[in-house]
């Protein structure tokens, strides 16, 4: 009973654990990465691809700098040249100010002709855009 017991609290553990990962979906609903609570990120198959710092910055899963955020929502690359920006209404955009798409308040991520691309779940709108626009992972 006692041995039985412990597996139930280590399977619940594991469960709960695994719940802190966001869910970042294509547009056919299909799992193909996740960031966690604390700015990891992880491919579908669970497997570390990057790491979003709380200062900005972005890193791939080598640790390197790959790019980073500013408060304002410029997107930076490797070098600081910027590559794009988030704006406060989900808008996302190039460098040269033309519209990549949208991030919706609901998790709909949609391209410049406001096609569905993909859903997340409980992720910052800024994160979404990096996956889904600026090919950082």
């Amino acid at each position: 009973m006692r041995h039985r017991t412990l597996v139930i609290i280590i399977i619940m553990t594991c469960m709960a654990l695994s719940s802190f990962g966001q869910a970042v979906r294509d547009k056919s609903n299909m799992l193909i990465g996740k960031i966690e609570s604390d700015g990891t990120v992880r491919d579908r198959s669970n497997m570390l691809i990057g790491h979003f710092e709380k200062d900005g910055t972005i890193r791939d899963k080598s640790n390197m700098k790959i790019g980073s955020i500013e408060s304002n929502g410029t997107i930076r690359d490797r070098s600081n040249m910027k590559i794009g920006s988030i704006e406060s209404n989900g808008t996302v955009r190039d460098a040269s100010n033309m519209k990549l798409g949208t991030v919706e308040s609901n998790g709909a991520v949609r391209d410049k002709s406001n096609m569905l691309i993909g859903k997340v779940e409980g992720v910052k709108a800024s994160y979404a855009a990096i996956f889904f626009f600026f090919n950082r992972f």
